[in-house]
């Protein structure tokens, strides 16, 4: 099926678009369903620079229903983009999935607590027992049963040139989670936008997807689109890779998404 599941909307402050205009993409490329899911909203406003505020939920939901009744033509599927930590799964469980209704969500981990502080995954992985705190972010994520998938789980490829145990360990430990709960694990095209690193892109990373497909994880290939010209841009980079190695790959309906599909 031809989907894109990691969207983002103006309402980030880091993107550009509307729900409205990245369906109306997706119809012209010809996908069968788009997830809107931008970065979910946290009841205390924690990172405000990089996330709607939760007052702004509501605008959100509308968003998406009137892109919904304008391009019947596509599936339209409501989700968030959620940050790991353990103090917000109730909320999400809660008020987003139960309350809400959304369709799904999906984990990431742009933060660890280190040294006292919260430290952008982005930036920080290199930095002693910074690897391992982030690795067992992703896999109680995994473990957690709340996330649809977990998005660009080799993050760290920002943060190191060359490949080495550490990053093997880790990405074993990922991978084995990933398999057994059958929660997969993203190919996200966002990393080809990036500067290299090492001479390759810092993510996708072909190493770290080795040892997935060494572990036979399930995989799922979305665009992480900030704007709706980005929607499918690096599609066959990383579907490539994922053929390339014999990677799994999942579909909405592989996902436990098939029902919220039929009820639009």
């Amino acid at each position: 099926m031809k989907q894109e599941l990691h969207n983002h909307i103006y309402l980030c402050r880091h993107a550009v678009g509307t729900p409205l205009e990245l369906a109306r993409r997706g119809q012209k490329l010809g996908l069968e369903v788009i997830g809107i899911s931008d970065h979910a909203a946290l009841p205390d406003n924690r990172w405000p620079d990089i996330r709607m505020s939760y007052s702004e939920l509501d605008l959100y939901d509308q968003l998406i229903e009137d892109a919904k009744k304008a391009v019947p033509a596509i599936r339209i599927l409501k989700g968030f983009e959620c940050e790991g930590l353990p103090e917000y799964f109730t909320y999400y469980k809660e008020e987003l999935l139960e309350k809400r209704g959304f369709n799904y969500l999906i984990g990431s981990g742009h933060y660890i607590w280190l040294k006292n502080q919260w430290q952008s995954s982005f930036s920080c992985l290199n930095q002693p027992q910074a690897l391992e705190l982030y690795t067992e972010q992703l896999v109680g994520m995994i473990e957690s049963g709340l996330f649809a998938f977990i998005a660009h789980p080799d993050l760290f490829g920002l943060c190191f040139e060359s490949w080495n145990l550490r990053l093997e360990t880790a990405a074993k430990a990922i991978a084995q989670a990933s398999k057994a709960k059958g929660v997969p694990l993203e190919i996200n095209g966002n990393g080809y936008w990036r500067n290299p690193v090492g001479g390759r892109a810092p993510f996708p990373w072909a190493s770290f997807w080795e040892v997935v497909a060494q572990v036979g994880a399930p995989v799922v290939i979305n665009s992480d689109a900030h704007s709706p010209d980005q929607l499918g841009q690096n599609k066959k980079q990383s579907l490539a890779l994922a053929q390339n190695l014999g990677l799994t790959l999942w579909g909405v309906q592989e996902l436990g998404l098939g029902k919220s599909l039929q009820a639009g």
